[in-house]
């Protein structure tokens, strides 16, 4: 078990957007953040974005020969440019995610990238946590709550990632650590690029809706959004968590849409998730801080400041790194892992005890 005591940290998160590789350092004691090192991004091509969706779905033993090969050659390619790091967290790719079904499946053998990097990777951070009746999802509220600490907060605040899915981290910055009852409370909320970008792929052929360009020349569809906020999802409890897919008929209910409408209203259906997520908060946060490719979509974010009660802004407000947080969040918890500090809990998850969760791999002689 490593001993206390700060130490530069190395994560890597490749997430459901299918956009490429996230790595960045952190400095940390697993509990309090001391600096934030450098970052890096690997694109993933057109080509490998598809072999990755058409990995999407599968599990351990189904053919992924070439998924798994392109997501450890990517992680490699972009984790090899750093030096200093005395460890490395690796997320790898979710591929499926059925917390009370199946279990979770992240792609990508954090022992071989050990031996290749020559350094020790925590990874298979889910697992433990589904094991104990978590959802293993999301992860990144831990690190949420060394940020909180990190920017001085003093009263709630909320961190929203816009990454493939949504997900909502509502933390107490008073409490003393992330793992104390009312620290934390975090969930999914639901879609949010990952059906626009799908549809922007399949329709023109473009991985997302830049700066919104489109949904801005369009019109929420009033029908649609009902019918999407209908989803029993929304009615059950959180902690709880999504599978990438899990909201694929959205697609269904704009199919007839012209193209315009139809990725505003999938804009306005991601913004409205979030708006019934906000409802579950236990105090009204002071403000919302958003993370992920959302964040760079303008009507995205004037659909949510015209509909939320609190200020909303991108993590860049506060000197934070929308880009690379939940790179940072794995680097993070890779030094929980370490040294045996809780990485999900209750409030976070719906784990039945906190628990450290993640594999320590280590180099052979290492």
């Amino acid at each position: 078990m490593l001993k206390a005591g700060r130490l530069w940290a190395l994560g890597a998160m490749s997430g459901t957007s299918l956009d490429g590789v996230d790595a960045a350092m952190v400095e940390t004691d697993g509990e309090v953040i001391t600096g934030f090192g450098p970052s890096a991004y690997r694109a993933y091509s057109t080509v490998e974005q598809a072999i990755l969706a058409a990995a999407l779905g599968k599990w351990p033993g189904e053919e992924l020969a070439e998924a798994e090969a392109l997501v450890e050659r990517a992680h490699l390619e972009v984790l090899r440019s750093f030096d200093g790091a005395a460890l490395v967290g690796f997320h790898g790719q979710t591929l499926a995610h059925e917390p009370q079904g199946r279990g979770t499946h992240q792609l990508g053998d954090g022992a071989r990238l050990a031996e290749a990097l020559g350094l020790p990777v925590v990874w298979d951070f889910r697992s433990a946590d589904i094991r104990l009746g978590g959802e293993g999802a999301p992860l990144a509220p831990f690190f949420h709550f060394a940020c909180a600490k990190w920017i001085g907060a003093e009263a709630p605040l909320a961190f929203l990632n816009l990454g493939g899915v949504g997900n909502l981290t509502w933390v107490d910055p008073r409490r003393a650590r992330p793992e104390e009852e009312g620290a934390l409370l975090a969930f999914d909320t639901g879609p949010a690029n990952a059906p626009i970008n799908d549809l922007m792929m399949a329709r023109r052929g473009e991985p997302y809706d830049r700066d919104g360009a489109l949904a801005r020349c369009g019109q929420v569809v009033q029908g649609a959004l009902e019918l999407f906020l209908d989803e029993s999802y929304f009615l059950r409890m959180p902690p709880k968590s999504l599978d990438r897919d899990t909201f694929s008929e959205m697609i269904g209910l704009v199919s007839e849409l012209a193209d315009a409408d139809a990725v505003a209203t999938l804009t306005g259906m991601a913004a409205a998730a979030v708006l019934r997520g906000m409802e579950h908060c236990p105090e009204p946060p002071v403000r919302l801080l958003v993370t992920g490719g959302g964040r760079h979509n303008p009507v995205m974010m004037r659909m949510l400041a015209a509909s939320l009660d609190c200020p909303v802004a991108p993590v860049e407000a506060v000197g934070l790194d929308g880009d690379m947080l939940e790179a940072q969040a794995f680097a993070h918890l890779a030094v929980r892992v370490a040294r045996g500090l809780p990485t999900s809990c209750a409030g976070t998850t719906g784990v039945r005890a906190a628990v450290s969760g993640g594999t320590i791999s280590r180099p052979e002689g290492g």
